[in-house]
């Protein structure tokens, strides 16, 4: 996994590969850059049969401030038909199928701001541990654009249930760590300084752990939290947000 990333740090030791989303001078806003290179090394994973858990962080102030919308309207004067941000919509949903569905075990780490994007890369990690300063927000109604990315609507919905979600995403409300975790979109919320040392403790036991085991684990959960889903209406979030974002720069 030896990659010269723009966008990402990459850091292996021993077992425990850490990524840390590295734009701070945007608030580590998704761009397709860093959504390609999240490709790349979510590619790898499974090939790479020492690396046991994945610790997903961002650099500076905060974990991320969500999509990247200064590049829409670049991709938007280069296709107005919103072909740029279909490919756009649709790597998000295959990175986010990834952190879902690798054998490794995913970790999410999180301070500062988490927001939209933010949110849908960590909840689709298997833990996620967050300072009990972090600030959360799903935006996307505030901006005009359906909640639309990655496939986080029905893991959302799984994670934290259907009648606090649908209040988080339509008044687009901030909510601190506390909220996060009685939702169960965190696991622990921790003082910042104990971050670190509460992302080693779940990783001590992880990395002992059978392999075969583990990735067996990984796909139960992942098949029951699908059970009741008759079709997967996410595959049509990039259609969604493509159309969505298109029509508001029309001004129609």
């Amino acid at each position: 996994m030896m990659h010269d990333f723009k966008s990402l740090l990459v850091r292996r030791e021993g077992p425990v590969l850490t990524v840390q989303l590295n734009r701070p001078e945007t608030g580590n806003a998704i761009s397709g850059e860093i959504l390609d290179e999240l490709l790349v090394v979510l590619g790898a994973l499974d090939d790479d049969s020492g690396i046991r858990v994945l610790v997903l962080s961002g650099a500076g102030a905060d974990f991320c401030l969500g999509g990247d919308r200064a590049e829409f309207p670049a991709l938007l004067a280069e296709e107005p038909g919103g072909v740029g941000l279909r490919a756009i919509g649709n790597k998000a949903r295959r990175v986010c199928e990834a952190l879902a569905s690798t054998d490794v075990v995913t970790i999410a780490r999180l301070h500062g701001g988490v927001v939209g994007a933010g949110v849908g890369l960590a909840v689709f990690c298997d833990l996620r541990a967050g300072a009990d300063t972090c600030r959360f927000r799903l935006p996307e109604l505030g901006l005009g654009v359906p909640p639309a990315w990655g496939g986080i609507m029905p893991r959302l919905l799984h994670e934290a249930g259907a009648s606090r979600i649908r209040e988080l995403i339509l008044t687009a409300d901030n909510f601190d760590a506390a909220t996060a975790q009685e939702l169960s979109i965190l696991h622990k919320a921790v003082p910042e300084e104990q971050l670190d040392s509460t992302v080693a403790r779940w990783i001590k036991p992880l990395v002992r752990r059978s392999p075969s085991a583990l990735r067996t684990a990984k796909l139960m959960l992942n098949a029951y939290a699908n059970a009741n889903r008759l079709a997967d209406a996410t595959l049509f979030d990039a259609e969604l947000l493509s159309s969505a974002l298109t029509v508001a720069a029309s001004g129609r």
